[in-house]
């Protein structure tokens, strides 16, 4: 069994929820008392966010970059980055450590192509929709996508950062996110990357007609399937 390490902390949910379907899917695929081998180091949200808000992503990604580096020297095999958005700054903690990043883009477009999808909706924080950084890495991987329009951005990201974020898991924000996927499905999107990890706690299959992709599902899976040599 390979050691899985963890950048988290962005938010604690997301590293929270990262930790627990590890654990599970380990215990599901090895049964017993088996679990995994993880190192993990977090950051402060609220400085990350603080930054976010002044686009100093230099700086994050130094922060990020230490954080994987202290993961590294704790013994791992490889990488994970407890988050979507601030996969911005991937390329750059990559290039901080020696051991190879599990890019979240990566796993997330091989399982679209998988499911027969060339066009994919994203739902996510501000940045995640808007910045380009996943459109980018999604056209270098042959995928187009489409967002939801720019009303709807800050609202969403609104949604994320002061529900989803405390783990507060609203019906109405449900509803009103459902109606955002709908509307991707009728601009062409064939299914929708739940681009945050906060967002399965609100969406899931069963509440939608368009094919899912959980980017935290996904991304526990494909780290399950390297560590345990599936």
């Amino acid at each position: 069994m390979q050691t899985i390490g963890l950048v988290g902390g962005m938010s604690w949910e997301s590293s929270a929820a990262y930790y627990r379907a590890l654990n599970l899917g380990t215990r599901e695929r090895q049964g017993g008392l088996a679990s995994p081998r993880l190192v993990m180091s977090t950051v402060d949200f609220a400085e990350l966010t603080a930054l976010e808000e002044a686009e100093r992503w230099d700086q994050i990604g130094t922060l990020l970059a230490d954080a994987a580096r202290s993961v590294e020297r704790g013994g791992a095999d490889f990488l994970l980055l407890c988050t979507t958005t601030f996969h911005k700054v991937a390329d750059q903690v990559a290039d901080a450590v020696d051991i190879p990043l599990l890019h979240l883009g990566d796993v997330v477009a091989d399982a679209a192509k998988d499911a027969g999808l060339s066009t994919i909706g994203v739902i996510g924080t501000t940045v995640a929709m808007s910045d380009g950084f996943l459109a980018g890495h999604f056209a270098d991987r042959g995928l187009e996508t489409v967002v939801p329009d720019p009303a709807d951005h800050d609202w969403i990201n609104t949604a994320i950062y002061e529900e989803l974020v405390h783990g507060h898991v609203l019906d109405r924000t449900r509803r009103r996110v459902v109606e955002v996927i709908d509307q991707l499905w009728d601009r062409g999107a064939e299914g929708v990357l739940l681009g945050c990890t906060e967002i399965e706690l609100l969406i899931g299959q069963s509440d939608v007609d368009l094919p899912v992709l959980p980017a935290t599902t996904l991304h526990v899976a494909a780290a399950l399937d390297r560590a345990l040599g599936a």
